[in-house]
């Protein structure tokens, strides 16, 4: 019965924290100045986040891959106009929680 009852309030912490990750998510994309090409359900002039994720869901090297990309920028993968660099600008910490949020479905 213990385990019953730690089973459920692990599983409440954690149903608790999804809203809180999703809020903290489109709050720090807002801030960084990410939604100015990127939206979450449509693409802007990059690509919605809903479909990045589509995109590299299953891929391992994801998060890695996506942290260097806004970090330092680029193109190709979605178009041809380019994705500027990102770094200094926005901290390495919130752009490796962008990347998680935006890989989790950005909800």
């Amino acid at each position: 019965m213990k385990s019953v009852i730690v089973s459920a309030l692990v599983a409440s912490a954690v149903m608790a924290s999804v809203p809180a990750m999703a809020s903290a998510g489109l709050e720090l994309a807002t801030k960084s100045g990410c939604l100015a090409c990127h939206a979450v359900d449509h693409k802007v002039v990059g690509p919605a986040y809903r479909d990045v994720a589509k995109k590299y869901a299953g891929d391992k090297g994801a998060e890695a891959k996506l942290v260097a990309k806004v970090e330092k920028g680029g193109s190709g993968v979605w178009g041809a106009i380019p994705m500027p660099p990102n770094a200094p600008r926005v901290k390495p910490a919130d752009i490796k929680t962008l990347v998680k949020w935006i890989l989790a479905g950005a909800k």
